[in-house]
């Protein structure tokens, strides 16, 4: 290691050993320990011997001295003797003690040779905190940094290795504050390892300003990178990265809310608090200073209160007056005051107690009045648990500030909140910082918190400090998982950029008014070895391209394919609170990002940039609040778009609609990618965005081919989750301008664009087979626009689930023929619900609150108030729709809702093959179908595409009418007279055979065309086309085959017409007649049209015939017919090859017919004067119509009851309606207790259901008149181990029902409830060794009742115990396994 040797003050800070090798024995392995052993026996001269040698023959000679000699030689031999076996004795007992010791004594440390810093070889290093020091590590550097420091720079290089020492025990806490880190040419950073977890505390800031200090080529400035042959290995501490909730936070962590309220009134002010839900019940004012009758009225009030009620009093004022005995008396009776007897005027008292709880419930303060003050407050406090285990506590106070009177009267949680999670969690300690995400409209609802000790807390729970203000719903809710994302955002390893208190200089300021200068970390191609897991990144990225938090720049292949041994990968990352996306994936394949969160950041967060990245694998990832950037065009919203004009051409301000506003969580450019049980939890615009590069852009333009987006098949997409997005959960659709900006288009590069389609096929090759895109498990709620857009064909959705979206699902083609040539989207095995029971709660930039859903109550809404929500959304076609069900689709006094609804201010043509089968809707679907009438949002409902919507009902299961068509009720171009109308819907249903005529004209190319049908020529449709900016016009009317039609314009006709004939099948046909001036010359053709290579072939001309009636004798013949007094152009449009699939066209090509005219007048073609009553007809159907069927469709719909991110898991729906006594009387009489849409119904008294917990099975089923000790004994004996339990009631409660209170304790409750006087009750609970998060106790109050209760109980859990489960395939794992070959 050296400093930069051009800085001053240049001084060696690592120093080899002074014979320059490392102080190691020959045979030294790193890693092993050196074996004890005897030192070598002492070495023993005798005098008597001498060794010498010849150099003639080389031998040694023993020379004689004499009898004295030998005499002393045997003396010293027998002393020699005796001496040695001393020294044996000795030798033998060191080496006893010393094996002693070795074996009875464990060496404190123990090296292990997987943890970098215990490697041999390494030195201990402590550069010191010396801010301009520069300092660079290089061959046979070793060092181990074992204290805090800061330095201007480190750059490790040709071998030189920096690692940051550990402690077993974890109590290390080391920080490096520098302005970069540069790894590169054999470099290496380690903290930790994959086999070696770092235990101890680790951070890295990074310093410094974008307008001080130089910049470093390749990477700017405040970073981390590693450039080719750098190794960066960090490896914190295990930690379960996110997981979901398993019960639903409230806001405020109350059932009923929290409770704050400063009373206004003079005397005693009351509050009567639910001991078990903690809510205020009564409100009520009591002034006993001037009346004595208040006092009665309060005494009263008192004794007619419920035993085990809490009770909070604070005086304000004055309240000692006409406080009578007896009421003072009443108050210590029930109460327990002990202050009360000597209340005096104008002392502060504050009590907070329990009705017949006595003197040890009661906490009560008092101040004395002097100087119109008290000194402070009076605080009563007292702490209680809900039914559900919730702690809470109640407060009142009393007081005299500054010669004013104050109360105030306070229930919140207390000592922090225990939130219940899906998954056992590792490593979530004290101090940790946690976020729960919104499940509301809104992103912003996604709410911070701090871990506290717990050591009540069970495996899957831990406690929190902080205040609750959004409902985080924690639960599957009519059948989707809308449970809220649960994530840890520290790390005992942290990256982390210094950071100014504001925005300064050129960094957006007008944009941002914090600094958003943070540091990034930088990959470049050719590295050695990068691995990162655990780790938090705060504060990192910059509004600067190419400073991210994580970026991998132009690295090509990082897995087996790079030839890389060990792929690279990042690992439960925790990104949060960062400035310029998560993490960038640039031209890099094979990079796998798992478990890793994305929080609260600027501009996309997990990004694939050019188009160019495939094969990466984004699996169980979660992002949520995604905010916008400046970087990108998609990036901004609407104040940056029209705002940053750098790189547009003359004056042109961007669109904000159409060029940007398309920030999204997971920005995918290249559909080669997998996305697996990822979470996109809260964007701006989108949670998940595919988009489709028509070359590859940014640094990769003009280093690779083609990407061919559009025509690679889709990588895996399963159990993908989406949620609180403004625009869209999943976006399908739409690329990125690929020039740079200029007079033809002043655009500025990149910005969105609309001319990609996805249209995969077998090797992105158009000639080979489509390859349908299959979208596997989506769930989407909550999404303000759509759940999901998707553009393209084929695409395919199964086991998909939709709620509360504004829209739930919007398939839309891959383009508008002749472009398009006939892909299809399906969608089956899914659910749909317009509006479920998560009612949301207002606040965190939720705009819209209002009246919705299935029980009228206030909820937060998309869109607005008047927003026409719709289930599945038809834009052009072709789609099918089956095996679906849809649920809870309500229209309100100011709103339409319906399960299927069609695009509003359509002018896109549609197709009839558009189709639905075994669809299913709920008795809470007010409209199957609607098609929109004008009006707001509709307005006038009179484009192409509106006028012309239509599907195929295969099997009558939408209409009840078997394979008919259902259009609008105003278009008589596809009806005939036994077609049933339904008014609600605006639409009606036909019978009958359906194409298109696609029509295309030129010169004029902006006329409005209008089309009738010869049997209802009183009811023409006006078309007013599609392309108003182009040389051409294009009109697609969908008509009843076997029908004749005339074409009539609002200007002279155009010279030259194409007819089409769009998904006509072999012999299909109509008869069409087309208004020219008099006396046109016509030269007609036809041709079949291929459209991969824009030719022609089989050319045929079109001769005259004198009448219609020739024409229609010979329909197969290539002949014409022009009516001169009527103007009319007849053609007979015949089918003349067979289609397959969803082609629109046939096997042989487009088969159409071109007009070219020649016309002296310049008036008007408008001829249905001239034509009728001539050429009208009487309607009729060409296919009867079908009787409505009374048939219950027993496959219809979804075969899934629920659709959860955990589907390897087995749910049991089960349904509790209790009915109270006033719900009785108002006409309501069927309470059940529903399994798996298995009813039990119930008559008077209780009703129990007790359900094999590992099974799902029915066990029992038992009713009881009343709460008594038989029912008691059965709620304590009677039910078997690994049980649920449902309870209902019909009627009015009676018996013994504390000792049922008492009973339910085991079996889910917190503590036994105060069931007195309550209408109605519900009950889930569960007998076994664990208690699940789920059980839960309802009750209504006098004069209310509960409503339909339904819950999805988890099945055959671990918890449970239960034997002889088969394991669940984890079709995730064997997805992830697939992907990482």
């Amino acid at each position: 290691m050296q400093e930069d040797r051009n800085r001053p003050g240049h001084s060696h800070a690592f120093t080899p050993a002074s014979n320059g090798k490392h102080c190691h024995s020959s045979g030294y392995v790193p890693g092993r320990v050196m074996p004890v052993r005897l030192p070598p026996a002492p070495r023993v001269t005798n005098p008597s011997v001498q060794w010498s040698s010849s150099k003639t023959d080389n031998q040694a000679t023993f020379i004689s001295r004499g009898n004295d000699q030998r005499r002393e030689s045997e003396h010293a031999r027998r002393k020699k003797v005796k001496s040695s076996y001393l020294c044996v004795a000795i030798c033998v007992g060191v080496f006893l003690i010393v094996l002693a010791i070795a074996l009875g004594t464990k060496p404190k440390y123990e090296r292990d040779e997987n943890c970098p810093d215990q490697r041999y070889g390494f030195k201990d290093w402590n550069p010191g905190h010396i801010k301009q020091k520069r300092i660079i590590i290089k061959k046979g550097d070793n060092l181990r940094l074992v204290s805090s420091a800061t330095v201007h720079s480190i750059t490790i290089q040709q071998g030189g290795v920096l690692v940051f020492a550990d402690s077993t025990d974890g109590s290390k806490n080391i920080s490096l504050k520098c302005g970069y880190i540069l790894v590169k040419d054999g470099g290496a950073l380690h903290i930790g390892a994959e086999k070696c977890l770092y235990k101890s505390q680790a951070k890295i800031t990074l310093c410094g300003r974008s307008d001080e200090g130089e910049e470093v080529p390749g990477f700017g400035k405040k970073f981390i990178g590693v450039e080719a042959g750098g190794t960066l290995e960090l490896h914190g501490a295990e930690k379960t990265s996110w997981t979901l909730l398993s019960r639903t936070l409230p806001p405020s962590g109350l059932e009923f809310g929290s409770y704050f309220e400063k009373p206004a009134s003079r005397g005693l002010n009351v509050r009567v608090v639910d001991q078990d839900t903690g809510q205020v019940l009564l409100v009520d004012k009591f002034d006993t200073h001037d009346y004595a009758s208040e006092s009665w009225r309060l005494q009263s009030f008192l004794q007619s209160q419920d035993s085990g009620r809490i009770i909070a009093i604070a005086v304000k004022d004055s309240a000692a007056k006409n406080l009578l005995l007896e009421t003072k008396k009443t108050i210590q009776q029930l109460l327990g005051s002990r202050h009360v007897q000597d209340l005096s005027y104008r002392q502060a008292w504050a009590l907070v107690s329990v009705i017949g709880s006595g003197n040890a419930s009661c906490s009560e303060s008092v101040r004395d009045y002097e100087n119109h003050d008290t000194g402070g407050k009076a605080i009563a406090h007292r702490e209680f648990v809900t039914v559900d285990g919730v702690k809470f506590a109640v407060s009142a106070s009393s007081q005299w500030k500054k010669g004013i009177p104050l109360a105030e009267f306070q229930i919140e949680v207390s000592g922090g909140l225990i939130v219940d999670l899906l998954d056992e969690v590792e490593g979530w300690e004290k101090d940790d910082q946690m976020v729960i995400a919104s499940t509301d409209y809104s992103m912003h609802q996604a709410e911070e918190f701090t871990v506290l000790p717990c050591p009540e807390c069970k495996g899957r729970q831990v406690k929190v400090k902080g205040k609750v203000q959004y409902l985080h719903v924690g639960e599957i809710v009519d059948g989707i998982d809308m449970r809220a994302e649960v994530g840890i955002l520290t790390r005992n390893i942290v990256i982390e950029g210094e950071m100014e208190d504001s925005c300064y200089g050129d960094n957006w300021c007008q944009f941002f008014k914090y600094d958003t200068f943070g540091g990034h970390l930088k990959i470049l191609k050719n590295f050695t070895s990068v691995h990162l897991s655990n780790v938090e990144l705060v504060h990192m990225g910059q509004q600067v391209m190419g400073s991210y938090p994580v970026h991998f720049h132009l690295c090509g292949d990082v897995d087996t394919l790079g030839g890389y041994s060990s792929p690279t990968y990042l690992k439960s990352l925790a990104i949060h609170h960062c400035f310029s996306r998560c993490v960038t994936v640039h031209t890099t394949n094979g990079l796998l990002i798992k478990d890793t969160i994305g929080y609260d950041t600027l501009g996309h967060c997990f990004f694939l940039e050019d188009g160019i990245e495939q094969r990466n694998i984004l699996y169980h990832n979660l992002g949520l609040v995604t905010k916008p950037g400046t970087l990108l065009p998609t990036d901004r919203n609407d104040v940056m778009c029209p705002s940053i004009l750098n790189n547009v051409y003359g004056n042109y301000i961007p669109v904000p609609a159409t060029d940007c506003k398309a920030v999204s969580t997971f920005w995918v450019a290249n559909p080669n990618n997998h996305l697996i049980n990822n979470a996109a939890a809260g964007s701006q615009d989108t949670g998940i965005w595919y988009l489709f590069h028509k070359v590859p852009t940014g640094d990769s333009h003009g280093l690779f081919s083609e990407t061919k987006a559009e025509l690679t098949p889709l990588g895996t997409f399963y159990n993908n989750r989406v949620h609180s997005n403004f625009k869209a959960g999943l976006f399908i659709d739409k690329g990125v301008k690929i020039t740079t900006a200029s007079a033809d288009d002043p655009r500025e590069y990149l910005c969105l664009d609309n001319s990609a389609r996805f249209r995969p096929h077998q090797d992105a090759d158009p000639q080979k087979p489509r390859v349908a895109a299959l979208i596997d498990g989506l769930i989407a709620f909550k999404n303000n626009d759509h759940g999901a857009w998707v553009r393209g064909g084929d695409i395919v959705f199964q086991n998909s689930g939709f709620s509360d979206n504004g829209i739930g699902l919007s398939f839309a083609s891959d383009g508008s023929f002749p472009k398009d040539e006939g892909s299809s989207q399906e969608i089956s095995e899914s659910l749909f619900v317009g509006e479920s029971k998560n009612y949301g709660s207002q606040g965190g930039q939720n705009k819209y609150w209002g009246v919705g859903g299935v029980d009228g109550k206030n909820r937060t809404l998309p869109r607005d108030k008047t927003f026409p929500i719709r289930g599945f959304q038809i834009y052009d076609g072709p789609i099918h729709v089956t095996k679906t069900t849809f649920r809870n689709y309500m229209a309100t006094p100011v709103r339409f809702t319906s399960a299927v609804g069609f695009f509003l201010k359509n002018p896109w043509q549609l197709t009839p093959k558009n189709s639905f089968s075994l669809v299913k809707f709920g008795k809470d679907v007010s409209l199957n179908v609607f098609f929109g009438k004008p009006g707001l949002w509709f307005e006038g409902c009179d484009l192409d595409g509106d006028k012309n919507a239509v599907f195929h009902d295969i099997d009558g299961s939408v209409t009840g009418y078997r394979d008919t068509y259902v259009g609008r009720m105003d278009n008589f171009l596809i009806q005939h007279p036994s077609c049933k109308n339904v008014t609600a819907w605006f639409g009606s249903v036909c019978s009958g055979k359906y194409a298109q005529v696609y029509i295309q004209t030129r010169r004029p190319q902006n006329l409005t065309m209008t089309i009738v049908r010869d049997e209802y020529s009183k009811h023409p449709m006006t078309l007013r086309g599609i392309n108003h900016r182009a040389d051409f016009q294009q009109y697609q009317p969908v008509v009843m085959l076997q029908k004749s039609y005339t074409i009539h314009w609002n200007g002279r006709a155009p010279e030259e017409t194409f007819l089409y004939l769009i998904n006509f099948n072999k012999d299909d046909w109509i008869q069409v007649g087309l208004c020219y001036p008099q006396s046109t010359v016509f030269q007609v053709m036809a041709d079949i049209y291929q459209r991969q290579n824009s030719t022609a072939h089989s050319v045929e001309d079109y001769t005259a015939v004198p009448s219609l009636k020739e024409l229609q004798n010979k329909p197969v013949e290539r002949k014409y017919y022009f009516d001169n007094s009527t103007g009319l152009l007849f053609l007979m449009l015949q089918a003349q090859h067979t289609r397959e699939g969803h082609s629109y066209c046939s096997t042989q090509g487009c088969e159409r017919v071109k007009v070219v005219a020649t016309m002296q007048s310049q008036g008007m073609s408008n001829c249905m004067s001239a034509a009728y009553p001539k050429y009208s007809t009487p309607p009729k159907a060409i296919v009867a119509m079908p009787s409505k069927s009374s048939d219950k469709c027993e496959n219809c719909g979804a075969s899934q009851l629920v659709f959860t991110s955990d589907p390897h898991k087995t749910y049991l729906l089960v349904q509790i309606q209790s009915l109270s006594k006033a719900e009785i009387q108002q006409g309501r009489s069927e309470s059940y207790i529903s399994v798996n849409g298995i009813k039990f119904p119930f008559q008077k008294g209780f009703f129990m259901v007790t359900v094999d917990a590992c099974s799902g099975m029915v066990t029992k089923n038992r009713s009881f008149t009343k709460a008594d000790a038989i029912m008691a004994k059965y709620l304590n004996t009677g039910i078997s181990q690994r049980s649920i339990i449902l309870l209902g009631s019909k009627d009015t409660i009676s018996g013994d029902v504390d000792a049922i209170s008492e009973k339910l304790v085991a079996l889910g409750t917190a503590k036994p409830a105060q069931l007195h006087k309550k209408e109605s009750i519900a009950f889930f609970g569960y007998k076994g060794e664990s208690n699940p998060s789920w059980t839960r106790l309802h009750s209504s109050p006098a004069g209310q009742g509960l409503r339909l209760l339904e819950k999805y109980i988890p099945l055959q859990l671990e918890d449970y115990g239960c034997t002889k489960v088969t394991k669940p395939q984890r079709k995730e794992l064997e997805l992830l396994q697939k992907a990482l070959q």
